[in-house]
């Protein structure tokens, strides 16, 4: 039997664009009129769908619409989906920061909530007065903060400030002792917003690492929103997609993250800049073709496509160097390349053309280029993330979506031998 620990039943929001309040003073009383009349909300029945890019034809907007799910006790679930989707909005009702409109929440258990660096701290007040303070907020006990304390200070890594005023901390210590507060006080249900994008590489390892165990040991639910799909994927166990304030997938983690990625992927084969952003050295084009000189989407292991680039040098003497870097949907580097790998990199003023064939060892899948330059050792002079995007198939595996095991295919030379 499934042990549920929080249900999200028909939970929808309404939001009144332009006003402070949720409208005017002859909106509420036509609400109270319909409502002691026994009828419904004349309002529910109006408003547009959470698009943030078109322009919509009423003051009213659905931020959520219908959402309903089940998340059972030690499940760690992923809820992941566009900037303005949605996302902090559910959050925030779930932590009972706002109502819904309609709908209604069960819980089974306390509530602590990760929604921004330092929700719920006290500036003025030293970090450990603000770990007792959260702790009574989540309701624990003097004697229960107590017991936990050291653990927390310890896993915050905020020792040596730990009896400093916090508004003396930076994002990152800030977001390091409030998740630590969170994670050891040991609430049922844990919801994390991207704040742990605000930490640095090692507390994200950490807080991933704690998240995990305090799901599988401690048998509590995490609720965990992030752009980051490498750490959903590594995390979560399950995942909901959220489009337009609408649930539009609910599932296994991978099969979430794959409808995502795969809902908002959009391939650009060709780039142009026409604005140089200093007038050192820039790109001025990018294009993925193949051998016919004709732009492409869709890359095969079986034919050689290429990376074309032009770039301008204005500089007389050139010390520095152009680089592209080829990195998956997760936004995991595959690998870099940098014009100085070979003896004839530039290093004067002009226009150049570059050729360059993409590799053949990839898996099956989407990648995007980044494109960079810098003068070596000093300055980045223009970085471009995800200028362009193909589809890379492996033919020689046997089909075009399907792909052998790995991180990169490298083809080897059997020498075979009847014997």
């Amino acid at each position: 039997m499934k042990d549920i620990i929080l249900k999200a039943e028909n939970i929808s929001k309404q939001y009144r664009l332009g006003q402070v309040g949720t409208g005017t003073m002859a909106h509420d009383l036509n609400r109270w009129w319909h409502q002691v009349r026994g009828k419904e909300d004349p309002y529910l029945k109006i408003g547009d769908t959470n698009d943030r890019s078109t322009k919509g034809t009423s003051d009213y907007v659905w931020a959520l619409q219908n959402i309903n799910f089940e998340v059972e006790r030690g499940e760690i679930l992923g809820i992941i989906g566009k900037n303005g989707a949605g996302k902090s909005t559910l959050l925030k009702i779930l932590s009972r920061v706002t109502a819904p409109t309609t709908g209604s929440i069960k819980f089974g258990g306390r509530v602590a909530s990760l929604l921004e660096v330092g929700t719920g701290f006290n500036g003025e007040m030293t970090g450990r007065e603000n770990i007792y303070l959260n702790g009574a907020i989540l309701g624990m006990t003097k004697k229960e903060i107590k017991s936990k304390i050291d653990e927390i200070i310890e896993f915050s890594g905020c020792e040596r400030y730990i009896d400093t005023p916090v508004k003396r901390y930076s994002s990152g210590m800030y977001v390091r002792l409030a998740f630590a507060v969170a994670a050891f006080l040991e609430p049922e249900i844990l919801i994390v917003d991207e704040v742990l994008a605000v930490g640095d590489a090692e507390f994200q390892k950490k807080a991933i690492g704690k998240m995990k165990d305090i799901s599988n040991q401690g048998g509590r639910t995490v609720l965990f929103v992030s752009h980051n799909m490498a750490a959903v994927k590594q995390l979560c166990t399950r995942g909901i997609v959220l489009e337009n304030g609408k649930v539009v997938f609910e599932g296994g983690i991978t099969e979430a993250v794959d409808s995502y990625i795969n809902s908002n992927q959009i391939f650009e084969s060709i780039w142009n800049k026409l604005t140089p952003n200093n007038s050192i050295a820039y790109f001025t084009h990018a294009s993925i073709i193949n051998s016919e000189n004709k732009y492409v989407q869709v890359v095969s292991n079986r034919k050689q496509c290429f990376l074309k680039l032009k770039v301008v040098v204005e500089a007389k003497v050139f010390d520095g160097t152009f680089a592209f870097e080829i990195v998956n949907q997760m936004d995991q580097s595959i690998f870099v390349s940098h014009d100085f790998d070979m003896s004839d990199s530039i290093r004067e003023a002009g226009c150049f053309e570059i050729l360059i064939p993409l590799p053949k060892f990839l898996r099956a899948g989407n990648y995007f280029v980044n494109l960079g330059s810098n003068i070596r050792g000093f300055t980045t002079l223009e970085y471009f993330p995800n200028v362009l995007g193909f589809e890379y198939i492996d033919e020689l595996y046997g089909g075009q979506t399907q792909s052998r095991p790995g991180t990169v295919f490298i083809p080897l030379k059997w020498e075979i031998n009847k014997i």
